[in-house]
Formats: C-alpha cells, sequence, structure tokens
C-alpha cells in the first residue's frame, strides 16, 4: 500500500518524507487556504519534497474551466495530479485530462457506481472518503471493499483506490486488508502507526539493562565523536 500525506503544511512534509516512508501527497482547496499562501507556490513547493503523485485540486465546476485549470495546473510540475470532483462535469474533463496523458485524481466519491464512472473516464485514482461516510452512520469501509471487488473483475480498469477521509490507524489497516491501493492521512494518523505501549515498554526494559553492562556498540568512537 502507497502512503500519501493529506496536507499542504511544507514543514509537515518535509517531516515526514524524510522518513522515506511517503509515496505521494494529497490537497484540496481548504488545506490551501489554510497554507495562506499562493497555490501554485504551495504545489510547487510539495512536488520538490515528495517524488511520487501530489493532488491540486481544480475549483472550476463547469468541465470545459475545469480542463483549462487542469492543464495549468498540472504544467507546475510533472508529478502533478489534477483532482476533479465526481461531478457529471468532473467526469468530463478527467477523460478529457487522462486522454492527454495527465494523472486524474477523481475526489469525494461515496458509492461504488460512481467509482465505475471514474474508472471509465480514465482516472488514475478514485478518491472515497470513508470518514465522512462513517459521520452519517454509514460503513465506509465497506464502500472500499466494494470499490475494490469491482475493480478486480476488469482488468483493463487502471485506476488505484485510494482511501480518503482517513480518521485513524484502524481505516489504514482494514483497506489494506482489502487490498486498496493508497491512503492519504494526516501527519497526525501517520504517527499514530508508529506508537504501541508494548514497544515503548519493551525498549525502555532493553536499554535499562543494557546500560547496566556499561557497554557502547560504538566503543571509543563515541567518545571522540563527543570530543
Amino acid at each position: 500500500m502507497k502512503f500519501f500525506i493529506d496536507t499542504a503544511d511544507i514543514a509537515e512534509i518535509r517531516d515526514l518524507a524524510a522518513t522515506g516512508l511517503l509515496d505521494g501527497a494529497t490537497t484540496n482547496p481548504t488545506l490551501i487556504a489554510k497554507s495562506g499562501r499562493p497555490m501554485a507556490e504551495v504545489i510547487k513547493e510539495i512536488c520538490s519534497v515528495v517524488p511520487g503523485p501530489v493532488s491540486a485540486e481544480v475549483t472550476a465546476t463547469e468541465w470545459e474551466t475545469m480542463v483549462a485549470e487542469g492543464r495549468k495546473l498540472a504544467a507546475i510540475a510533472p508529478n502533478v495530479t489534477v483532482k476533479v470532483p465526481l461531478t457529471k462535469d468532473g467526469l468530463r474533463a478527467c477523460k478529457v485530462l487522462s486522454g492527454e496523458g495527465k494523472m486524474v485524481n477523481v475526489t469525494l466519491c461515496f458509492s461504488a457506481g460512481q467509482a465505475i464512472l471514474a474508472a471509465k473516464a480514465g482516472a488514475s485514482f478514485i478518491s472515497p472518503f470513508v470518514g465522512r461516510l462513517d459521520d452519517i452512520s454509514e460503513d465506509g469501509m465497506k464502500l472500499i471493499e466494494e470499490i475494490v471487488t469491482i475493480y478486480r473483475q476488469y482488468p483493463n480498469f487502471k485506476t488505484e483506490v485510494l482511501v480518503a477521509s482517513i480518521r485513524h490507524p484502524r481505516h489504514i489497516i482494514d483497506a489494506a486488508k482489502m487490498g486498496a491501493h493508497v491512503a492519504t492521512m494526516p501527519p497526525s494518523v501517520i504517527r499514530q502507526l508508529y506508537q504501541h505501549p508494548l514497544t515503548d515498554k519493551g525498549l525502555a526494559s532493553f536499554l535499562a539493562d543494557w546500560k547496566k553492562t556499561g557497554q557502547s556498540i560504538l566503543g571509543n568512537a563515541n567518545a571522540a565523536a563527543a570530543e
């Protein structure tokens, strides 16, 4: 499974990209607005930090303007993925842009039927929003299972399932078990994946026992470096 970070905060992106565990990034108009910076400037900087796809979303609602905005966004950097909404006009724009060889992420997916349309339109990614479905007492992960199952029946569908609106690590684990291709998540959720109380307890015990030996793996080299 590929991990994308869902933020426009450059400091957060740089910090997590340094781990080598990030495969891409996603943004939206809300996240860009929070940065307080020009959209093109933010996207260009993210693309220079993250080697994989970086989603930049159009703001138009009519397909011709979406296409024009998409072309402009795609020109910012080679790894820009144009993000369009799952509407009739968005799908039409997706068909045009994907036909031109551009990566397209169709977002705000809430049904398997919508996901089928996105695949037929040539989307590189489909973004089902699991957390928002959970918010209205629907099963967001059930949608992921349906989309993954459907896509597997049709080898000509090249669209990757990008699980979005992730709220906690369980969403990631369940999506991985189902075979989703990508999970995009806030920085806080990525960091939660590291954490387990038994890991902390075990490490503290190991280090305490090691300290009693008075040994150093680096030996004198460690003391020399300190000087």
